[in-house]
């Protein structure tokens, strides 16, 4: 109780700092490791405090907002007064080059160098692998009494993503990253000890041994560029030959750091949160059989346009308006990414509350996502909602401003092409819907 009368609590954000040094950690941990997920943690608070509130996590003061209004502010970060802050674990997990944790300008300039990596060329070369992927794994499935949605669509998004950035496709390399990725991804929200059997431990170790691999490659690379032998066209070579051409423009060229922590990070970002919107997807058109009718009729009609085809392009992708209503309602509902860190980098003012520099900001986009103010009847799975202009920054499924998601087109992309094959395959009938936290 002393710690908490220590500090004025005039204009502040309402909400508990907790115990002393591990503030309301362990309630955070808790709710990780319960069936209902982290954001029940945030979900709870909401309801005591507000729309503005304040706790304590890992020994540090998070603010969480959930108005558009606010989102907008932060978002846009017109005054500078905001930078991306990614909790410890996570920061340490995919690398301080990642461009999850780059300081502004770093962001910046590495930004504008993988940003090539995501045009309409690159796309359409990977909607033809990943429909090539979705076509073999669902084409197995025929022999399968049942299957797991989510192992099977962390399965192949990421060998898609290790195609595109790594021309790996099969062996034991990529089983290998498969499985130090999925390591990784257990250990995000861990407690961060660097203690021997802990799942944060294990994660850094999983870390070490990807870094590892990506030297090899990058290595390998080199040796054979300078050998002008053939090489790979790839996410990885391409962002070798723009170091090169960096080196001699004297622009900025990517470190080695800055490319395996990048790399790590896309692998992450594309396989783990575009696997669970998938999952979500399929539940949510299981519980909405009109809304998937609607959808079958409009992917049977692309089907038969298609049939002289032996995979789907970004132009087909173009003609299926309601599938793409069908991945924004998801994206919505789901809310894979719930909130979206920030640090005040100066005393600041948000929804009336006074904010201080180096706190957290975090907004919640799970919040926004089921405000009754901004979706009318938010809980209802609604995919037509979106032919009407939404409510700016009402819908933050890849964030906004200079750092939202630049895969955001990708994710998509593999959301309706998974969409499109398993509705004109098969008949979804969902025996058990498992927990995706």
């Amino acid at each position: 109780m002393k710690y908490q009368r220590r500090e004025s609590t005039a204009g502040i954000p309402p909400g508990s700092l907790g115990l002393p040094l591990i503030g309301e950690t362990l309630q955070f941990m808790a709710s990780i490791n319960s069936g209902r997920g982290f954001y029940d943690f945030v979900r709870v608070r909401r309801l005591r405090y507000g729309s503005c509130f304040r706790t304590n996590l890992f020994g540090e003061t998070h603010v969480f907002v959930s108005s558009t209004e606010s989102a907008k502010a932060i978002l846009n970060n017109d005054g500078g007064k905001f930078t991306k802050r990614y909790i410890r674990s996570i920061a340490e997990l995919v690398g301080d080059q990642s461009l999850l944790c780059a300081a502004h300008q770093d962001h910046k300039l590495i930004r504008s160098r993988l940003a090539n990596l995501f045009s309409t060329t690159s796309l359409s070369l990977i909607i033809k692998h990943f429909d090539e992927l979705v076509v073999q794994t669902l084409s197995r499935w025929e022999h399968r009494s049942t299957v797991v949605v989510l192992d099977e669509a962390l399965e192949i998004t990421c060998k898609s993503m290790c195609k595109m950035l790594l021309s790996l496709e099969s062996g034991h390399e990529l089983e290998i990253l498969q499985k130090e990725v999925a390591q990784v991804c257990e250990a995000m929200l861990a407690f961060p000890l660097r203690l021997p059997g802990t799942r944060f431990y294990k994660g850094l170790k999983a870390r070490k041994r990807i870094i590892n691999i990506l030297e090899k490659a990058i290595s390998g690379r080199r040796r054979r560029s300078s050998g002008r032998e053939a090489y790979d066209e790839d996410f990885l070579q391409h962002m070798l030959m723009e170091d090169g051409k960096a080196s001699s423009e004297e622009a900025h060229r990517l470190t080695d750091a800055e490319i395996k922590d990048n790399i790590l990070t896309m692998i992450i970002a594309g396989q783990d949160t575009t696997a669970s919107a998938i999952t979500w997807m399929v539940k949510f058109l299981d519980e909405n059989q009109e809304v998937l009718e609607t959808l079958r009729n409009e992917q049977l009609q692309v089907a038969k346009k298609t049939s002289h085809k032996s995979y789907l392009s970004l132009e087909d992708l173009n003609e299926m308006p309601y599938a793409s209503k069908v991945v924004k309602e998801s994206l919505r509902m789901a809310s894979v990414v719930p909130w979206f860190p920030r640090q005040a980098l100066q005393d600041c003012e948000i929804e009336g509350f006074k904010i201080k520099r180096g706190w957290n900001v975090n907004i919640d986009a799970r919040s926004i996502h089921v405000d009754p103010v901004v979706y009318n009847d938010p809980n209802k799975f609604n995919p037509p909602r979106f032919e009407d202009e939404s409510m700016p920054y009402s819908f933050l499924a890849f964030g906004m401003g200079g750092r939202s998601c630049l895969g955001m087109n990708m994710a998509k992309a593999m959301m309706l092409v998974f969409l499109h094959r398993l509705i004109t395959t098969y008949r979804l009938l969902i025996l058990k819907a498992r927990a995706i936290v």
